[in-house]
Order: C-alpha cells, then structure tokens, then sequence
C-alpha cells in the first residue's frame, strides 16, 4: 500500500541566496507528516525539487524536504509525492495551487523590494465547519479564505511573505471537546493531568485538529512560516519561577509532559524554522534521520535541554533581503534563581546580542520577536516590577508569599518581571537603533500572547531617525473576556498609571529609565498584524476577524493602518 499524507505539507524555510553550497536559484523546506515509511520528494513547475527520507518518532513519520534551484521572485507551483505516488494537492482541492515564492525583484533581495510579513499569536483550533464558535471567526482560518479566494481570482495578488506565529500554536492544558472524547476514549481523564495532554501521541492530536483544518493547512502550505513556543504549547505559565518549577517536578505527570512538549515542537515547528544549511550541521537531526527509530535520541536531548537551557538553542534569525528578523525564546531559556533571575540565559543572552547587532549598517528593518511584550500597559509593567521586589524578600518572608501567589494567578511574567532582562533588551534596542554605521529605518518588536492588539513607543530610546516601536498583535482565535477588557484599558489610563508608581513606592522599585506612551490601540478581537516593508519605508496594519452576516462567510476587516517610516525618515505620531 502507497505512503498517505497525513498532515502537511507546510512551506517552512524559504530563501533566494542559495543553499549555501554554490548552487544557483533560491531554497526552500517542506515539511510533511506521513502514515508510514517513505521517501518525499517535492517537484515545482519550474523544474526544482527535492527529497527527503522520512524519519521516526513515537511510531509517527515524517519528512524536512530541502528544495533547490527554485527561480527567484515567482511564484512557482509544487507537488508533493510520496514514494513517487501524488498526495498534494489533494484530489478534487478548490484551493489555488500551492506555491513556493523564494525572495527576488519583489519580495526582498532588491534594496527597493517590498517585503509583508505578517505575525499573530494565540489561537485555539477552528471549530468544524457549521458549529457555532463563540469566541469568533479565527483570524487565521478568515485570512486563508479571504487570500485563496483573492488569488483565485488574481494569482499575482498581494499577499504575506512570511507568516511569524508567536506562541500558543496549541494549547497543551486547555483542549478542545473533541480532544478530550479521545482522551477519554484512551485513560481516565479523572486521573492527572486530566483533560490536558499527556504524551507525544496527544500532543499530535493538538497539530492534526489545528494545521487539518482545510482552510489553515492550503495556508501554510503556500505561506512560509516561522514559529516560536510560548507557555501554553507546554501549560500556562511555563517556567513562571524557581518555586514554579518545584512544584511541577514533584507532580507525577510533569516530566512525560515537558519532554513530550519538547520533542513535538522541535519536529512540528522548530525544524522549519532552520535553513538547510543549519540542518545539515545540526548533529541531532543527522542522529535522528540515521536511526531507524529517532524517538530515544530525540527523547534524551529533550531531558537534557529541560535540565540545561544551554543545552538547546529555540531562538533563530532570518534575514530577508534587507530586513533581519530575530526570533528570542522566552520560556526556555530562563533563569529562575531569583538572585540571578534573566529571561535569558548568559549564552542565549551573548548570542542574541551578536544576531541582532551583527554586519551594522546591512539592514533597514529590525524586526525582533519575542512571544511575551517589552513595553506593557503601565501598571502592568510596574505591577510586574512590583511582584519581582517581593518575591525576592524585598518587604519580608510574607510579602515574598504574597508576590509569588500573585506573579502566578496574574500571570505577571513578562519582561518587566525580570527587571535586570528588561534595561538589558532595552539598551540592546536602543544601540541597534543608534546603529555602528548607517542606522536602521525602524527597530520593531513584534509580540502576542496579552490577547489584545496595541503599538507603544519609548520617549526617548530612539536616536536619529530611527522608529523603534512595540506592536503587539493577539488572539488568532481565542477568548477576550469582559472583564481583561476593562483591565487593559485601565492600565494604559492616567489612573492606572497613578496606581502603578504607588506599587513601586511599595516595593521600593524605581521608575523605569525611560517613558512610553501608547500609539495604537487597544483593540480586541482575533486579529492579524502586519508589516509591508519597501526600501526604508514601513507601513503597519492591522486586520480582524468579523463572522458574516446571514450566509455570508466571515472576512477580514482593516481596522488600523499607518505609515512607521518613509523612505527619508521616520514618521512621528
């Protein structure tokens, strides 16, 4: 019987400058999941293609197809074949073709090219077609429908260059009804961890009902895409503190889920996120693609990263054209001791650095991803502040308790929260701004996970120039309750502010060395953000979901759009 395509393909990695082999034209990775052992290949209309055997892990096969000689700056068709047999595009699809674009005359490479890169967080899988969802239509799920049917109508249409999905692509501890019928049908869900994933093979339920859904899986199949984890691909408040950390070890169920949830990101998202370059010097992969069974060597380096954040490197760098995107790991790489509490680890922290600040003067935008938001709403930022001083006995043995108790109920775990990590990203943004020979057009930080959409600004970091601006963008799809509405809103009011300079009193906690000031928002919905990048000049936009009337399907609705830089200079707000 022929291999059958059992999840996938998803167009990951894409570049014009080669595989870094001498070879001409452009590369790209597909990833793909099949129900058994065999070899994939990718074959493009242009004549590129590509192939790849398939490895194991927990009785699951797949494949990181490296694609070569593609022609740079078109849209090039693709088939996927496996041992030879066609299983994509699938039989009777009403989807456009897939195809895959590597940078070129306009989408990067050319100091005028323009370049979209559109980014979100946070969304629970689509409901099946015809049920009710009530927390609205997905950003995502809306976003592939609206584009198929635009480039249905005009393949050349406008449409993202990458995709950056910051954090939340599953949700390990809060599963979907159809999720829990399979665990249920599989062991007792009164017994720990309950309804939440348990293992590999659950945490492979949570990708087949997120990246299956029809409209989702053409999207990624012809958008490139890069991905980072946040707490919930594990559980909520992954890596929250030291004591945290404690408690979790002591439970029975702990280590099967945090090696689990480490293993399955690196085969379903950290994979694609390399070029073939890093791939093919990447010892792990090389064991895993050798052994019949890869699941033992994947397993063991997923204990030894949980053990040694050093151990393993999630953060990753893109460049495309003259825009650099740095994508940062806030979860894993943490340190939680709290006399030497950093989001970063001294190696994670070093090699950030030098990605961010490498070859001055060869990029007009900075981009840097960090699934958790620099620049908070005010009282927030300064209750995170406040929560760190007591927790590190500041006010005594019972506030410490206190801030603990509060830091996890109000997830107060962002970078305000590791005070000495966020005057670090701070000054690291404000020198790449400066810049060491000609200073970038815009220095951006790109984050989710507040479920809420808003773009901020620092008074006074920014030299010259140069923009340097937070925008957060979250859900995809996901729950607003009424009451974080209210919450949000009154952390950005001068009250809310007010309140937060009383917290630091408390905490003997000094003001931050510099101000901001939001620029955008807040808005609330599932949402969609994105860049388009042209020379030096930035435009931002944001789009939300909104569920059609009557019949109608549901459409994306531009709700912000404005000009971050000119060609010349900034654009002040």
């Amino acid at each position: 019987m022929a291999a059958g395509l059992r999840l996938g393909p998803l167009l990951r990695y894409v570049d014009g400058a080669g595989d870094g082999d001498g070879a001409g034209g452009g590369t790209a990775t597909v990833w793909v999941e099949a129900d058994r052992p065999c070899t994939a290949r990718v074959r493009c209309a242009d004549g590129a293609q590509g192939s790849a055997r398939s490895f194991q892990i927990a009785g699951h096969h797949y494949a990181l197809v490296p694609v070569t000689g593609l022609t740079p700056g078109v849209a090039t068709p693709y088939e996927v074949l496996l041992d030879d047999h066609p299983v994509w595009p699938l039989p009777g699809s009403t989807f456009p073709p897939s195809t895959i674009r590597v940078p070129g005359a306009s989408t990067g490479a050319s100091p005028d090219a323009e370049l979209r890169v559109a980014f979100g967080s946070c969304r629970w899988a689509a409901k099946p077609a015809g049920e009710h969802d009530p927390v609205g239509p997905d950003a995502l799920d809306t976003l592939a429908t609206t584009l198929a049917r635009t480039l249905a109508a005009d393949p050349g249409a406008e449409r993202p260059d990458v995709l950056l999905l910051l954090g939340d692509q599953v949700y390990a501890d809060e599963t979907s009804p159809a999720v829990r019928r399979r665990l249920a049908a599989r062991r007792d869900p009164r017994d720990p961890p309950g309804t939440e994933v348990a293992d590999y093979e659950e945490y492979t339920w949570l990708y087949d009902e997120s990246w299956r859904d029809p409209e989702v899986r053409w999207l990624l199949s012809t958008v490139p895409s890069c991905m980072i984890f946040d707490d919930h691909d594990v559980v909520d408040d992954w890596n929250t503190s030291a004591s945290w950390l404690v408690g979790m070890r002591a439970t029975p169920w702990w280590r099967e889920r945090i090696l689990s949830g480490l293993m399955s990101y690196w085969v379903y998202q950290h994979l694609g996120n390399l070029s073939p370059a890093e791939l093919a010097a990447d010892p792990l992969y090389a064991e895993v693609c050798a052994a019949p069974d890869g699941t033992e060597a994947l397993s063991r380096f997923a204990a030894e990263a949980d053990a040694d954040p050093a151990r393993a490197r999630w953060s990753h760098r893109r460049d495309f054209g003259r825009t650099r995107v740095v994508t940062i790991d806030t979860r894993a790489a943490r340190v939680l001791d709290e006399d030497g509490r950093a989001m970063l680890d001294p190696d994670e922290a070093r090699w950030v650095r030098e990605q961010v600040l490498d070859a001055p003067g060869s990029y007009d935008h900075l981009l840097v991803a960090t699934s958790l938001p620099w620049l908070l709403p005010p009282l927030i930022h300064d209750a995170e502040a406040w929560s760190a001083a007591l927790c590190r006995g500041g006010r005594g043995r019972r506030w410490a308790r206190f801030g603990e108790d509060l830091r996890r109920r109000s997830d107060l775990e962002h970078w305000a929260a590791f005070p000495a990590s966020f005057d670090w990203l701070s000054e690291l943004l404000e020198e790449a701004a400066a810049g060491r020979g000609d200073a970038p057009s815009t220095v951006c930080v790109l984050s989710g996970d507040v479920h809420h959409a808003y773009a901020a600004e620092p008074a006074s970091l920014a030299p010259g120039g140069t923009r340097l601006v937070q925008l957060t963008c979250s859900p995809l799809h996901n729950a607003i309750p009424a009451v974080v509405r209210l919450g949000f809103r009154f952390a950005w009011s001068r009250a809310g502010r007010r309140l937060g300079r009383a917290l630091r009193r408390h905490g003997r906690v000094g003001k931050p060395s510099f101000g901001w000031r939001r620029t955008g928002g807040p808005w609330f919905g599932n949402q969609l953000m994105t860049l388009t990048l042209r020379g030096r000049a930035a435009r931002v936009r944001l789009d939300q979901a909104r569920a059609g009337r009557g019949t109608a399907s549901a459409h994306m609705v531009e709700i912000w759009n404005v000009e971050l830089a000119s060609n010349g200079q900034a654009c002040l707000t």
